[in-house]
């Protein structure tokens, strides 16, 4: 006689995923495999990320890679391993993309807000503050900020509203009767010529207006030619709308002379 052996056929009746034991003649043992769960006749894969997120961060998301085996990845608006995972400011870097002159805040799911500081207005990307200061922050306005250092003039500097038609820094730069009008002492007159008090004139809003009078006192006529507003039938706008704390400014291609 020989000892029957019970693993013989078909894996001793033991699951596929397990390993069947030869024990006594005629009897066997079943034992689920690694990474399965079972009483040897029936194992099922075990699935790690059902037992505290297997093993990965709250802020993690655990995904089932195989049998009790799984990979950990953080949540979107977080940074680690999947183990450990740390909350990203979006506002540490960079101020979050807000305005060098906006507040960041941090919300939830990696998103944040821009407010602009006191004594600012915009949408908290772009914040503006008095005139004054947004012509030196302009490249096509600074030449006209220096101009008005250099004759220490502070009319726009006030609580206002004012409206600004400055001459592009290129055209300022260039115009050669600008020297002629220092060396004159009338430079003032000129830049006084392209401001206006007590308004908060708009592009849609000059469409409607053919005459304002300047801080220098003399009007400027405004007409509409060709899609464009112009003063005095030679500048045009070329930039409008620059909207600060206390007034406008609309970048114009000539100087106008009073």
């Amino acid at each position: 006689c020989s000892a029957i052996d019970a693993c013989e056929s078909s894996n001793g009746g033991c699951s596929s995923k397990a390993e069947c034991s030869r024990t006594t003649p005629g009897n066997r043992a079943c034992v689920c495999h690694a990474g399965y769960t079972g009483d040897g006749i029936i194992c099922i894969e075990i699935n790690p990320c059902l037992v505290n997120n297997g093993g990965c961060d709250r802020n993690a998301e655990c995904t089932q890679t195989g049998p009790n085996q799984a990979v950990c990845n953080c949540l979107k608006g977080y940074s680690g391993d999947g183990k450990t995972c740390t909350y990203i400011s979006l506002c540490s870097q960079n101020n979050g993309g807000c305005s060098e002159f906006a507040i960041c805040n941090d919300t939830e799911l990696a998103e944040r807000t821009c407010t602009c500081k006191p004594n600012y207005i915009g949408d908290g990307f772009q914040c503006r503050g008095k005139i004054f200061q947004e012509l030196l922050r302009n490249s096509n306005t600074s030449r006209f900020y220096f101009h008005l250092e250099a004759l220490s003039i502070r009319d726009i500097s006030g609580p206002g509203p004012f409206t600004l038609f400055v001459p592009h820094t290129d055209i300022l730069s260039s115009d050669p009767r600008v020297k002629d009008w220092i060396a004159k002492g009338v430079m003032a007159q000129v830049l006084r010529y392209h401001m206006v008090g007590c308004a908060n004139l708009l592009l849609k809003d000059l469409t409607a207006i053919t005459n304002i009078t300047s801080l220098h006192g003399d009007l400027i006529h405004i007409s509409y030619s060709q899609n464009s507003l112009v003063l005095n039938n030679k500048a045009e706008i070329i930039l409008s709308d620059a909207v600060g704390t206390n007034g406008v400014i609309h970048v114009i291609n000539q100087v106008l002379v009073p």
